[in-house]
């Protein structure tokens, strides 16, 4: 997976310092380093530092890009926190959100002084090939100017959304600086790194960026109220997701006598298992697929997320008593939130004995609505089948982020596709 944003305001740094930096890349950050910004997050009480990150000055212009993430701060919150920048010669000023992209997590913004007209977005991006050099830059004055060197391996869509693949290091305070080509051309915007793997690192493209200053360009003024703006950006994307999650039928797997829906995508990946032991007086098949990317909203939720899980428990020593209150603590181990979640409302939950088409099944539908974003919801179902002694399927939908009736046409496909496996017809082929 890869990184959340740090509450830095960056992806979680590695503690080993970066190697020097080549010719090539000194040359760059002499032409660079006056159009590098370093954009912090303050509290306006004190005006103490919340969270970092960098950003770059577009042209001769006075608009910086810079991952939403740097900026969600003073752009949910701005009775709390008010936006700076500061320059690699320690001046400083406040800036201006002009605009966000929740979803590919950019943001631009203005400020008092202009850039020298280094960093450029043509309309004609530069075309990068596989393995050639890019250089990343940031500005965490703390620690001072930071470029790193690397490789670029092609788009990932494993997020919902391209990303570019960086096989270089991105270090905590060099989210929202810029990636660039030898010559200096913008190939994207830095935004994450995986924990999991060496040097593996993740560009913003920059046509997001390109599309996000050409939206500027065209309004007016800047919104008041860019929580209005993320939650219908949200709500777009949650159409977007459960659209492309329901275009073909689930795919069914055989799990016991059962057969149960699963989605395996470019965005959602399934894995198995089975805990057999002989010590155990039952067996347990899991199967759980889940996207692999989620959007960062704040620094507490990330959202626009779907998961599928089923659990096939089986009895093999115990007797009927015995397995039904295994599977009952099983089903109420189930949790579904809290009421004292500052995001979320508590779950609205519904319990009821369903039958689909060949399937009777106990059902807990509960729904949560997000406090600040109007319109979004989280959806839970769980399900349990009743038609066997010693067996019990359970299973559990999790749609976050999603309107209430997508939540409910999720629910009602997977509670369709739900069912008893196919027996074998008897006899041959005529």
């Amino acid at each position: 997976q890869p990184a959340a944003p740090g509450a830095d305001g960056g992806a979680s740094a590695d503690a080993a310092p970066l190697p020097p930096p080549s010719s090539a890349a000194q040359h760059l950050y002499a032409a660079a380093k006056n159009d590098i910004l370093q954009v912090r997050s303050l509290l306006k009480s004190g005006r103490t530092q919340s969270s970092v990150g960098s950003g770059f000055l577009i042209g001769t212009s006075n608009l910086v890009v810079t991952n939403y993430h740097v900026v969600s701060q003073f752009a949910l919150d701005p009775d709390t926190y008010v936006g700076e920048w500061v320059d690699t010669g320690g001046q400083r000023g406040n800036v201006e959100l002009l605009a966000v992209d929740v979803l590919h997590d950019l943001a631009v913004l203005r400020v008092s002084r202009n850039g020298t007209g280094f960093f450029k977005m043509p309309e004609q991006l530069a075309r990068l090939t596989q393995g050639q050099y890019l250089y990343s830059m940031g500005n965490p004055l703390d620690l001072g100017f930071a470029i790193s060197e690397g490789a670029y391996n092609g788009v990932i869509t494993r997020s919902f959304y391209d990303q570019l693949m960086f096989t270089g290091p991105i270090n905590s305070g060099m989210s929202g600086g810029p990636s660039v080509t030898v010559d200096g051309s913008v190939a994207g915007v830095n935004v994450s790194k995986r924990l999991d793997g060496e040097l593996v690192s993740f560009l913003v493209p920059a046509r997001y960026a390109q599309d996000l200053l050409k939206k500027v360009e065209a309004q007016q003024k800047a919104p008041t109220d860019f929580t209005a703006v993320v939650a219908g950006q949200l709500l777009s994307h949650q159409k977007a997701m459960v659209d492309q999650l329901l275009s073909s039928p689930l795919s069914l797997k055989p799990m016991g006598p059962y057969q149960v829906p699963v989605r395996e995508s470019e965005q959602m990946r399934c894995w198995g298992r089975s805990n057999v032991k002989a010590d155990k007086p039952f067996t347990v098949d899991d199967a759980s697929c889940a996207m692999e990317s989620a959007i960062f909203v704040s620094g507490s939720l990330q959202t626009g997320q779907i998961a599928i899980r089923h659990q096939f428990l089986r009895g093999t020593g115990l007797d009927k008593l015995r397995f039904a209150q295994l599977a009952s603590t099983s089903f109420k181990n189930e949790h579904f939130g809290s009421n004292k979640d500052a995001r979320l409302t508590g779950p609205n939950c519904t319990e009821s004995f369903v039958k689909n088409k060949d399937l009777p099944l106990r059902a807990v539908l509960c729904v949560r609505a997000y406090r600040k974003f109007e319109g979004l919801y989280d959806f839970a179902l769980l399900t349990a089948s009743t038609d066997q002694g010693l067996m019990s399927l359970q299973s559990r939908l999790d749609a976050r982020g999603v309107s209430y009736d997508n939540g409910m046409r999720l629910s009602r496909v997977f509670l369709e596709s739900l069912s008893l496996a196919q027996k074998p017809k008897k006899g041959g082929a005529k």
